[in-house]
């Protein structure tokens, strides 16, 4: 016994995060994208959760997007809803006998891993290999289960179990300690098979895993920020409430309850799979017109603000601060927004330095070096953050993309240090007097436009994951180029009409270099989306 629920915990976890690590990336982005209203969410919740067969993954990578301002609560309540119903094709799966051709599917995931190299073949190897063994477990568990019929003090024992209330909280304290509804409604499923348990309290033992199953998102959410803990909190008001709906459903009319679902099942342990079923749809239509009443409910229990960090917040992070729910499934994303919010800092600041060095405003200046300062610290704390998640299991796709996030932080920091440079340009200027004609202010100016278009869309396909402005990006950057070197002649002239002095000079030179590198850094953001062979060659050396 102990040695088959051994397999079918490791089965069921290897095929879990399998998937999620094959398609992690991609579901988390449709998370994103159809979420948009309640409805959607719901249908995007079941979805989600019975690719990856697990309502708790499902609900903590809700509570992780809620807790990084990514998702609002309620978008939060459609997917956590549907997730609910999503997480009972598990049983839906067990409770169909595949235990003959478990070996086969086992054999074949196993000889696949071994001869290929592809990672991302392996992890669907891994995800079969996962449902073989997971099988396997369940068959080992329903051999033991059948000699246990043979043991009249366990057949008694079970077969005593009629205490609603004591059905119930066994449910809720194994799911709680096991993290899984689906195996528990499945140890259910198959003690139903070998008549072991009666089949009325298998449904308060499904309301009792239906409760458990909310723990591990409150256990995540306990580190979050406030609407962290809401989000958590729908699951669970959802599934207390739903609870004892069906709870006085069963009091009225428990008996005509047990029969319509008989009706419709094969055999004991359809039947528990067609109850897990039935019970959360029916939770899901009676409580879905109320999801707006849920989320004001976890207002009254969780009440009051967190203190927000704003866009210009200096020395704090925005997305993955102290009170961060953390999820490999999510990790990549809140760093996409920390680095969006970085560069438009950056963007800013040399637009600042860029205005400081025509009219020397030193509260300008020192507003530059402010700024600077705390994009060295976002540099730093990314940076650190990105080296802790490279050390756990991220998703295959973002796994991949770690590299490019390196850069993109590094380019993004190189910018801020371009607009510092800027700055020391313009406070030389106001402490020696140096004087920059209007022709030479409008070249910059007109030099600057340019390079700020290159941000904008650099900072918009690397946060969208788009391409639409590469190629308008590669032709501005060889705009930038050419009008790098246009300016330099034209310095060149001026130098040697004696238009200009030798400093005022040396300072225009050394701005329109800088901006022509910040131009390369943006472009590099840029091509961070691309696939490695494409940065390789669309990278500009800087």
């Amino acid at each position: 016994m102990a040695g088959g629920l051994g397999l079918f915990l490791f089965g069921m976890e290897l095929m879990s995060d399998s998937i999620e690590k094959v398609a992690g990336a991609k579901l988390r982005r449709i998370l994103e994208i159809f979420t948009t209203n309640r409805f959607m969410g719901m249908i995007v919740g079941i979805i989600f959760t019975g690719i990856i067969q697990s309502s708790s993954a499902c609900t903590v990578m809700v509570v992780s997007f809620v807790n990084s301002g990514l998702m609002n609560l309620y978008q939060a309540a459609g997917v956590i809803l549907g997730a609910n119903i999503g997480t009972t094709i598990t049983s839906q799966l067990v409770s169909f006998n595949l235990s003959k051709i478990a070996p086969l599917i086992l054999l074949v995931g196993v000889v696949v891993m071994m001869f290929t190299k592809k990672e991302k073949v392996r992890k669907v190897a891994e995800v079969v290999v996962g449902f073989g063994i997971l099988f396997v477990g369940l068959s080992t568990m329903s051999q033991a289960m059948a000699n246990m019929k043979n043991e009249p003090q366990v057949v008694n024992l079970l077969m005593s179990l009629k205490n609603p209330f004591l059905a119930t909280l066994m449910g809720f304290a194994l799911t709680a300690v096991i993290q899984s509804s689906s195996v528990t409604v499945s140890i259910v499923l198959l003690l139903a098979n070998q008549d072991l348990l009666p089949l009325p309290i298998t449904l308060y033992i499904i309301l009792g895993c239906n409760i458990g199953a909310c723990a591990t998102a409150m256990l995540a959410s306990m580190t979050g920020k406030k609407d962290a803990k809401r989000a958590a909190l729908i699951h669970l008001l959802f599934n207390i409430i739903g609870t004892v709906i069906i709870y006085i459903a069963l009091f009225v009319a428990g008996d005509q309850i047990v029969e319509l679902i008989k009706s419709i099942s094969a055999d004991n342990g359809r039947f528990v799979a067609n109850a897990h079923t039935m019970i959360k749809i029916a939770q899901v239509i009676m409580l879905f017109p109320f999801t707006g009443w849920l989320v004001k409910m976890t207002y009254l229990i969780v009440p009051g603000e967190d203190q927000k960090v704003g866009y210009r917040e200096s020395y704090q992070l925005k997305y993955i601060g102290d009170k961060v729910v953390f999820n490999p499934a999510t990790a990549v994303v809140e760093v996409v927004k920390e680095l969006e919010r970085m560069a438009s800092l950056a963007e800013e600041n040399l637009n600042r330095a860029m205005n400081a060095l025509i009219t020397l405003d030193e509260e300008d200046i020192e507003e530059v070096y402010e700024v600077e300062k705390n994009i060295n610290f976002l540099n730093h704390a990314i940076t650190d953050y990105l080296v802790k998640i490279n050390q756990t299991t991220l998703p295959i796709e973002d796994l991949n993309s770690l590299g490019a996030l390196f850069h993109v932080v590094n380019d993004i920091e190189r910018i801020g240090d371009h607009a510092e440079n800027v700055a020391d340009a313009a406070r030389q200027r106001k402490e020696e007097g140096i004087s920059i004609s209007k022709e030479a202010q409008k070249e910059l100016g007109d030099m600057l436009e340019m390079v700020n278009k290159i941000i904008r869309y650099a900072v918009e396909m690397f946060a969208k994951s788009d391409e639409t402005h590469m190629q308008e990006i590669i032709t501005l950057e060889d705009q930038v180029d050419e009008k790098e070197r246009e300016l330099q002649k034209k310095h060149v002239e001026r130098l040697t009409k004696g238009e200009c002095s030798p400093e005022a000079g040396m300072i225009f030179s050394d701005v329109v270099s800088g901006l022509e590198r910040v131009a390369d850094h943006a472009t590099n953001i840029a091509f961070a989306i691309t696939t490695e062979e494409e940065m390789d060659e669309g990278k500009v050396n800087n």
